[in-house]
């Protein structure tokens, strides 16, 4: 589906592209095709930088609501100054793959709050996130978090061992899981998920920047350092 929506986005790139070239260049639409098909490099770059336009389009209508974290689903520094914006799912081997580049960029900058949106899209995963919110609204959130990426998919054994890992009150963590007040950041978080074009998990929100995947700790880093010259300018 990915593939097909790049082929098709590029297609879309295609038409503007030539009409670009035919426009600045005066080259008629023969020389104009056979420029593109000389140089094939150029497409795929104009539909991601495409893609990057659109997406930032998208993120500024949304960004605070974004930004601002359900309470106590914070990892590193709750107050910090630059923010990345995780949409996980305990589910995902990739949001599992990306947890040492989250804990090298607390561990290097002090004043980096990872603001963590649980959506749950793997069969099995809808539990843990529910949980998760619940050891938030006991201020036991990373605790959870982690212990919830250690134990392995989420089952309902996993999900139990890490509650208690956390040092969840389990009764009150159960009775919160369950109430409105985490099925509507569920909700609002896949709205949200959709808002911003997300095809799956990790995906991430930081410096003005929306990334997509496994995308490594020097994307994020450097997403990242753009962050105080983003929250001037907005």
């Amino acid at each position: 589906m990915r593939q097909y929506f790049l082929t098709a986005l590029i297609a879309l790139v295609a038409g503007f592209a030539g009409a670009a070239v035919w426009s600045f260049t005066g080259l008629g639409h023969a020389q104009t095709r056979q420029y593109l098909v000389s140089n094939p490099d150029i497409l795929p770059e104009m539909a991601e930088a495409f893609q990057a336009g659109q997406a930032q389009e998208r993120l500024a209508g949304v960004r605070e609501e974004v930004v601002a974290p359900f309470p106590g689903a914070v990892l590193g520094n709750p107050n910090g100054s630059r923010t990345l914006v995780k949409f996980t799912d305990y589910g995902c081997t990739y949001c599992k793959a990306s947890e040492p580049d989250i804990a090298r960029l607390i561990a290097d900058d002090p004043q980096v709050k990872v603001v963590v949106r649980e959506w749950p899209i793997f069969d099995g995963s809808e539990e843990a996130a529910r949980m998760a919110l619940a050891a938030a609204m006991q201020s036991k959130y990373p605790a959870f978090y982690k212990a919830m990426f250690a134990l392995g998919p989420p089952t309902p054994a996993t999900v139990e061992a890490a509650a208690k890992t956390a040092a969840l009150d389990l009764d009150r963590a159960r009775a919160d899981a369950a109430s409105d007040r985490v099925s509507a950041e569920l909700a609002r978080n896949m709205a949200l998920a959709r808002e911003l074009g997300f095809s799956g998990t990790p995906s991430w929100v930081a410096g003005g920047r929306v990334l997509e995947g496994a995308v490594g700790y020097d994307a994020l880093a450097d997403a990242l350092a753009d962050e105080s010259g983003s929250a001037a300018t907005s």
